[in-house]
Parts: C-alpha cells; sequence; structure tokens
C-alpha cells in the first residue's frame, strides 16, 4: 500500500471534476507529496495555484476549498485545512494508520506492491576489463547496478543484470606481451591470477602509463605499440595469441568472482566483447545496407544523435562528431561491439528497457549509440545511461591512486573492514568502561560482524549519494556508528532484534496474528506513518533509477525509531498494560524487518548483534 498513490486515488475525481483542462489532472496528482514540514500535515497538496490561473477569475485559496469539497467521504484524513496561497494541509488518520500497519506486519513484502504493469529490464552494470584485477573505479557501476536489479526485481520486474567484460582489447596485449617477455614460469604455474597482475602492472609500468590512464591514449609508447601488435595478431587469429587468450581467460575471470562473492553482488548473464566479436563484419554490412551508416575517408560511421555526418568545418564546429564503427585498417570499435550488444539483449530478452550503469563521461558515446539503435528498428525500448559522478579523495581529485598504483577493490574493502573491528572493539571497551551490559562476542563473531559493516559502509556511503553527483571518500566518516550510515542502520536493525531476546518473544505471532496497534503518543504516531512510507522509497528509487532515496528513507525512519526509544511513555517491554506492550513490540519488529528489508535492496547484509 503506497500512502501517497492512495491519496491521489482520492483527489483524482476531485480534479477531474473541477479542472478545466482535465490533461492537467495527472501534472496536479503530481503536486501532492510529503510534507516537508510535520506541524503542517502528513501531506500537502499543493495543485490549486496552477488550477487557478488556468481559471480566469478564481483565487487559489478558493479553488482549495472547492477541492476539499469535492473530495469523497473516507476514512482516511482528517479535514484538510487551506494554509497559505491554497496550499492543502493533508493529516492522516490515527486510526486508520493503526490498521494500515497491523495490515502489513502480515505481508511478506511489507506493504510494497508488485508493478500493475511489469516489465523487463536488462542492465549493463560492472564491466570491468578483465585482465586486471577490480578496481575501486568498477565499484560505482557494479553496487549501483545490483542495487538496480534488487529494487525492480522486489517491484515484480523481470530484470537481467548483464556484465559486459571487456575482454578482448588492448589489455590483452599487454598480458600477451608481458607473458611472451617478462613470465615467471613457477610463480604462473603455482597462481596464474597472481602472476597475471604483476605482468599488467609491470607492462604499465616500463610503458610509464599513469594510474587511470587508458592505455589507448600512450600512441607514442614503444611498449604500448607492442601491445598492440599483439592485440592486433590476437584479432587476426594469430594461433599462438588466441590459445594464450584461452588459457588467460580463467584465470582473468577468477579475478573477479571473489571480489563479487564479496560485495554479494550476483550477475544473470557475463558475455564478453570477444562473444560478440564474430558479429561485427555482419552489424556493419547491415547498417550500410539500411542507409544508417556511411563511408567517410575509408572508414564507416553512424551520424550523431541528431543524425547528422557533419561535413563543412563549419558544421564539425557545432555538431557532436559521428562515430566510427569500422576503421580504415579494416578493425571495428568499441561502438560496434555495443551496437551488436543491443541487438543481442533485443533478441534474447526482448526487453521493454536497456539501462547502462556507467560513469558520466560516457554520456556522448551512449547519446549516440541509443539514436542509433532506434533508427535500427529497437525504438520501441527505453534506453537510459544512468551515468554516475566520480569517487573523490579528500583533496577532491580522483579517488583511484596510492603509492605503488590503482587501488584494488578488494584492498579497500579489506581497510574498511579492519578499521570496523577497530571501532567495534572501542566502542565495546566503552561501553564496558561505564557499566553497559556487554554482549561477549567471540574472535569469530566479531570478524563477521566486521566484514558486514565494513563491506556495508563502503556500499552505504556510495549509495546514499545522489548517483549523478561526486562524492568524497571518507573512510573513517563510512564506518561511523552515529549518523546516516551503514553501521548505524545495521545497529538500529540489532538493536530491534535484541528487545526480542531480553524480552525472550517470539516475533512470530507479530507477524502471523499481529495485534491492534495504539496508537497513544506523538512519537508511535511519526513511527507508524514512518514504516507505511516505505512502499513510497521503493517506488521513487525505481521511477528515476535512484537508489538514494532508500537510504534517505532509511535516515527518516531510524531517525523516527530513535524519537519513539528516547519517548519516557513509549515504554515498549515495561508499557503500562499488554495491549501497548503488544503494539510496541509490532512497531519494532517492523522496524527491524524494514530496516533488513531496505539494505537487502542495498546489497547490505545485517547481523542479529552487533
Amino acid at each position: 500500500m503506497n500512502l501517497l498513490t492512495q491519496l491521489r486515488s482520492l483527489f483524482e475525481p476531485a480534479l477531474t471534476a473541477l479542472a478545466s483542462d482535465k490533461a492537467k489532472v495527472p501534472d496536479y496528482l503530481g503536486a501532492i507529496k510529503p510534507s516537508s514540514n510535520a506541524d503542517h500535515g502528513d501531506y500537502q497538496a499543493n495543485m490549486a495555484m496552477a488550477m487557478a490561473n488556468r481559471a480566469a477569475g478564481q483565487k487559489p485559496p478558493d479553488v482549495a476549498k472547492a477541492i476539499i469539497a469535492a473530495l469523497p467521504a473516507n476514512d482516511t484524513l482528517e479535514p484538510p485545512t487551506v494554509a497559505g496561497p491554497g496550499f492543502i494541509n493533508l493529516r492522516l488518520k490515527s486510526e486508520f494508520l493503526a490498521k494500515a500497519v497491523q495490515g502489513i506486519a502480515t505481508n511478506p513484502k511489507l506493504g510494497v506492491e508488485h508493478a500493475k504493469k511489469p516489465r523487463t529490464f536488462v542492465i549493463d552494470l560492472s564491466g570491468p576489463n578483465v585482465a586486471k584485477p577490480l578496481h575501486v573505479g568498477h565499484l560505482r557501476s557494479t553496487i549501483i547496478g545490483d542495487a538496480l536489479v534488487r529494487i525492480l526485481r522486489f517491484l515484480g520486474h523481470t530484470v537481467v543484470g548483464d556484465n559486459h567484460l571487456g575482454d578482448w582489447g588492448t589489455q590483452f596485449g599487454i598480458l600477451l606481451h608481458g607473458y611472451k617477455n617478462f613470465r615467471d614460469d613457477a610463480a604462473f604455474a603455482a597462481d596464474p591470477v597472481r602472476e597475471l597482475a604483476r605482468l599488467y602492472i609491470h607492462i604499465r609500468n616500463l610503458a610509464k602509463v599513469a594510474d587511470g590512464e587508458d592505455e589507448e591514449g600512450a600512441t607514442d609508447n614503444p611498449v604500448m605499440q607492442a601491445c598492440r601488435e599483439e592485440t592486433s595478431r590476437l584479432h587476426a587469429g594469430d594461433a599462438e595469441n588466441v590459445t594464450l587468450w584461452q588459457m588467460f581467460m580463467p584465470a582473468c575471470l577468477e579475478m573477479l568472482r571473489p571480489i563479487y562473492e564479496r560485495l554479494d553482488v550476483r550477475i544473470d548473464s557475463t558475455l564478453g566483447e570477444s562473444f560478440y566479436n564474430p558479429m561485427l563484419p555482419g552489424i556493419v554490412k547491415d547498417m550500410l545496407a539500411k542507409q544508417i551508416a556511411f563511408e567517410s575517408k575509408g572508414a564507416v560511421v553512424i551520424p550523431n544523435a541528431k543524425g547528422i555526418v557533419p561535413q563543412t568545418e563549419e558544421e564539425q564546429g557545432k555538431e557532436d562528431p559521428p562515430a566510427i564503427i569500422r576503421k580504415r585498417d579494416g578493425a571495428f570499435t568499441y561502438t560496434t561491439t555495443d551496437l551488436a550488444t543491443v541487438k543481442h539483449r533485443a533478441e534474447t530478452w526482448k526487453p521493454d528497457a536497456m539501462l547502462y550503469v556507467v560513469g558520466a563521461p560516457q554520456a556522448l558515446h551512449f547519446k549516440t549509440i541509443f539514436a542509433q539503435a532506434r533508427r535500427w528498428g529497437y525504438d520501441s525500448v527505453e534506453f537510459q545511461h544512468v551515468q554516475f559522478g566520480s569517487m573523490l579523495g579528500a583533496d577532491r581529485k580522483m579517488f583511484a591512486t596510492r603509492k605503488g598504483g590503482v587501488i584494488e577493490l578488494m584492498s579497500l574493502l579489506d581497510d574498511a573492514v579492519c578499521l570496523s573491528l577497530q571501532k567495534y572493539e572501542a566502542n565495546t571497551a566503552e561501553r564496558h568502561a561505564v557499566g553497559h551490559k556487554v554482549w561477549e562476542a567471540s574472535t569469530e563473531e566479531k570478524n563477521e560482524i566486521a566484514e558486514v559493516v565494513g563491506v556495508g559502509a563502503v556500499k552505504y556511503a556510495d549509495l546514499s549519494q545522489n548517483r549523478t553527483t561526486d562524492y568524497i571518500f571518507d573512510i573513517d566518516k563510512m564506518t561511523n556508528t552515529i549518523g546516516n550510515t551503514a553501521a548505524y542502520m545495521q545497529y538500529a536493525y540489532a538493536r530491534c532484534r535484541s528487545i526480542f531476546r531480553e524480552g525472550e518473544i517470539d516475533e512470530a505471532r507479530f507477524r502471523t496474528n499481529p495485534p491492534s496497534v495504539v496508537i497513544s503518543h506523538a512519537a508511535e504516531r511519526a513511527l507508524a506513518l514512518q514504516l507505511l512510507r516505505f512502499p513510497e522509497a521503493v517506488e521513487a528509487a525505481a521511477a528515476d533509477y535512484v537508489p538514494h532515496i532508500i537510504t534517505a528513507y532509511l535516515w527518516d525512519l531510524a531517525k523516527a525509531t530513535s524519537v519513539f526509544y528516547d519517548t519516557k511513555e513509549c515504554h515498549v517491554l515495561k508499557a503500562a498494560t499488554p495491549e501497548l506492550k503488544d503494539s510496541r513490540l509490532l512497531l519494532v519488529d517492523l522496524v527491524g524487518r524494514v530496516i533488513k528489508q531496505a539494505l537487502d535492496l542495498l546489497g547490505i547484509k545485517t547481523v542479529e548483534r552487533m
């Protein structure tokens, strides 16, 4: 049950009857939103001014009063009030909230309903070059993409998470050149993953390619030229290089497995550039035949997003460039491969939407790809570049390097887990020192908590940002147990579970035969309202592909829960009556369940004790 959807349904007939332009009713319904100030109500309807502007001679407050008068009788709202220049303040009845909260207790999805029109999504996520270990630059695409897979699937959509691997480019030329000239046979036999990683770093260091610099850009570098020649031989089918590539691939894929497992990222489909390589000549031939690709100076190009291939110097100065799909030497490009990928995904999964979770610098590339895909006949598919900003260091520069090279993602997670363990032990010692009752965890249990909290800290810190913005990576702040962090949410969940352990209460009956909810205090009402807003958060996150909506919701829920706990009149286990105790236990159980579910949608785990 989505409260916002329910309110909009309540207003729809009234607005349809009163609006001078019926086509504007959806816009007017969109003006019903949660109130920014709880003193003014739970929700606010702000369409009266817009409606008055379209109806000459009417004042917004009068339009607002007419809307209120036209609302059907209902058990949902207290009598609405008009404030200022026509704002309609809405307050839900406490009786309605109490019944609604009791209702979601038996719902495994906690009030979240399946989409009325389920769609099929293909989500392009992660997409690493497999010849090298995953580093911090892969984090955002991987965890944002995984969160969107989880959120959309939770809403009942069919979702395919497709990891488009870079397994056919210059990075393999680096490995081929390194293996042929600098390999340690004993090291390769003992641990091919580690030896290939060493060779990759060694060749980049020999070539003096800076951290974060694309190897393709090092055009005058003799080492990189040798690597490109190895790549060309691979693409031409050279028997030795193809055999080595086939030998490298299992080790390269093995580099990915442990990091995906640690991040709890589950990939549905994994296909590399090599899979699409045989299709590329046909792609170019088909586009030339359909006259949506053109020969230019020996190459084959496709138009820019506007359908233009700039010809004159003036056009070239004003327009985005076209994209090359076959070079003069006959080689194909990333653009050709991406178009082959569109074709394969459309024919294999028949999606309604393809989402590409890729950094903002690739915006022009995807704008061109999507426009060409529509010209090619895939005009019924929603294409979205789900772009994201950069992770920055304290100096506000790209957070990608440390002395000795690019930070591997595994190393980053190790640092977060180590710091989480230190903070856990320090907090435990502090609580002991002031006489608090503290659970004595074993070494194994401490390590488990540190792993869950540390990995969760990195993921939550990233996902709590609006994905389109840059953010500063601060590992100390990430692992904080105070504020809008994973550790705080995980602790809030563990605290809910501890109340049931302390009272020796089985939570099962609250989920199968929930008691009536008694709202006797403002803190109980605020908490009940916040619990019921969970579906709003999930649907809003899915609508614009923005997981941070869920973290913002969790922060609001955590604050409402803290106020509830701190209110003397809202004792749980020591409530004045059995009815109040059961009611408050139900609220606590729902808080824990919602936190756990929301964190799961973000790919973050919880622990029962902290």
